[in-house]
């Protein structure tokens, strides 16, 4: 006896046919097939023990179960359709009307599959059994060659198909007696909506990876919801009671996931349901409704126009048109990803307030007295600028401990709109000339667009971070808002600075001499602070960093001499034990971490 259900083969035209979708369409198509066979074969089992010895209250179960598979069978053939209407060319004028959709001959075949497998475990112990298979191998082979000349008529646009919806009505309209309100660890869900093609799973998927949404599918909620509440076709519910049935779903999720702080869901189709659920949830609910013009939409699906026309025409029926009107956000993303990943950004980020600014004023800064002076009359210059310039800060060397002539550099960072930049450029070249030598100097200059995007890179998060941790700035300009980074924040950008810092540090040491001290020791004192953090150590300033080296597991003590000793090395440059300690600390460092990266 056959042990495994035989799998549904396509006729080969179809398969052809099929092969030039693209290839998102090709999966769903090949998974929703298969999801239907499936579906029809436990429907024919749950048939089978109906009529067996059963009690009424099973009889009442089993009956149940074939209502909810014959309405999940129902719905999967209609996302056969949706997916096969690009198969269809443009309609001829004489083109007829055809009496199926693809997909219901493509149930028929599925059953007739799971028939002939029945009937040859049956025909060995059944000789008039036995006598139908030939039969009904011919049944199959004829409504292969079927399929497959209506493939090719539709493909032709000699024949049209009929509406895909089966509008079915298996179960009720259940309603409850109470109403449903979100869970307190439901803090905040993003839907998607918009046309075929529009960028709905691009965007939440963005979304997952920029914020660690938890991502959902509206079908997938509603079909958990089902399988909850033993309800047969929930599509069929009125759209009150579909936002409850989601509402309830993604209250379970967060209660059982209580590190979740944001949810998506797609494929926001039906303009009424979703309503409920904002009507429902509030605030916390922000419907992003995706739009671009057909063309461009068409030459992203890599299909002929006709094929979306006949998914968007699907969609519109459901109401997915509607939903712009409603929507919290209308996106147009007919432009780049650039743009849209800054507007998402902005939505999907959590709004927090920025602490207060801390103004210093330049003697305070501890700095020598021409630095001092050139420092204040470049803050004077931003604070002159207007609005353009939002913000100026001296960053590196003296924002983390006393200047040391010679070893100290000094790290401009400028917020300004892009309009501002010269005024920057003219400033930044009257502060070099004004210093002559006596450090380097280097500008960030960011717009605040770009923060508000998120654009950081990890030098940026901890600039911000360092801001807004109390560092005083030069200038402020009032009402500013800066980006909340918080420690996780620094930890997943260190985790990315990390390799470029270890490459630099093994470059270094390659060829390490005496003029390679001081970039090699600012490297190892790096490496160090960010695997630190990502074990929850956070110390600051170079000796203290190094010595905290030892709570690495595995790392032995670096011996390394402290900040003035190198200094002092690096400004005299006579000897190199300085040199020597350091290069063996970063032997040290970078064989520990070959060990770790090895995952042996």
């Amino acid at each position: 006896m056959t042990t495994h259900v035989p799998p549904l083969v396509l006729p080969l035209g179809l398969m052809l046919a099929a092969a030039a979708l693209p290839p998102k369409d090709q999966q769903r198509l090949d998974d929703t097939l298969t999801r239907l066979h499936a579906t029809n074969s436990r429907l024919w089992l749950a048939e089978d023990r109906v009529r067996g010895g059963l009690s009424e209250s099973q009889v009442a179960d089993c009956k149940r179960e074939i209502d909810q598979l014959n309405a999940e069978r129902n719905n999967l053939a209609e996302r056969v359709d949706e997916v096969l209407a690009a198969l269809a060319g443009p309609p001829l004028l004489d083109a007829v009307l055809h009496t199926e959709t693809l997909s219901s001959a493509l149930d028929r075949l599925s059953v007739l599959t799971l028939r002939i497998w029945r009937s040859e475990e049956a025909a060995a112990s059944d000789p008039a059994v036995a006598q139908r298979i030939p039969l009904l191998h011919e049944q199959r082979a004829a409504l292969s060659d079927a399929l497959d000349s209506l493939a090719a008529d539709v493909a032709a646009g000699t024949r049209l198909l009929p509406t895909p919806a089966r509008f079915k009505l298996y179960g009720g309209n259940a309603q409850t007696h109470e109403t449903v309100t979100p869970s307190r660890h439901l803090q905040r869900v993003i839907a998607f909506g918009g046309l075929s093609e529009s960028g709905k799973s691009t965007g939440a998927d963005y979304v997952r990876q920029l914020a660690g949404a938890q991502r959902f599918k509206i079908g997938y909620l509603l079909r958990q919801a089902a399988h909850h509440h033993g309800l047969a076709d929930p599509y069929r519910l009125s759209p009150r009671r579909q936002a409850e049935l989601l509402l309830e779903e993604l209250n379970r999720f967060a209660e059982a996931h209580v590190e979740a702080r944001l949810f998506t869901i797609e494929s926001v189709h039906d303009n009424e349901s979703i309503a409920e659920l904002k009507a429902l949830l509030g605030d916390r609910l922000q419907v992003v409704y995706l739009s671009a013009p057909f063309d461009v939409r068409v030459a992203r699906s890599g299909t002929p126009p006709h094929a979306v026309a006949a998914k968007d025409a699907v969609k519109i029926q459901r109401g997915a048109d509607k939903v712009e009107a409603m929507a919290d956000h209308v996106i147009d993303n007919s432009g780049s990803v650039v743009d849209l990943r800054a507007r998402l950004r902005r939505i999907a980020e959590t709004s927090q307030l920025t602490p207060p600014l801390q103004v210093a004023a330049v003697p305070a800064l501890g700095l020598p007295t021409s630095v001092a002076e050139a420092t204040a009359t470049f803050a004077k210059a931003m604070r002159s600028a207007g609005s353009p310039v939002r913000l100026a800060a001296l960053t590196g060397s003296p924002s983390t401990g006393p200047w040391v002539a010679g070893w100290s550099d000094i790290d401009l960072f400028v917020i300004s709109d892009h309009q501002g930049s010269e005024l920057v450029s003219v400033a930044l070249k009257t502060y070099q000339a004004a210093l002559d030598g006596l450090a380097t100097v280097g500008l960030t200059l960011v717009t605040p667009d770009e923060l508000t995007a998120r654009r950081l890179t990890p030098r940026l998060a901890f600039v911000l971070h360092q801001i807004q941790d109390g560092q005083p700035v030069l200038h402020a300009a009032p009402g500013l808002e800066l980006p909340v980074i918080t420690r996780h924040d620094l930890v997943l950008a260190g985790a990315q600075d990390l390799p470029q810092v270890i490459l630099t540090m093994r470059r270094l040491r390659a060829g390490a001499t005496a003029a390679d001290l001081r970039p090699l020791y600012r490297h190892l004192v790096l490496a160090v602070r960010l695997l630190l953090r990502e074990q929850g150590i956070w110390a600051s300033g170079p000796d203290e960093i190094l010595a905290a080296a030892a709570q690495l597991p595995g790392l032995p003590p670096l011996a390394v001499p402290t900040l003035a000793s190198v200094v002092d090395e690096w400004l005299v440059r006579g000897t190199d034990g300085a040199l020597q300690a350091v290069n063996a600390a970063v032997d040290h460092l970078l064989a520990w971490y070959a060990v770790q990266v090895s995952a042996a």
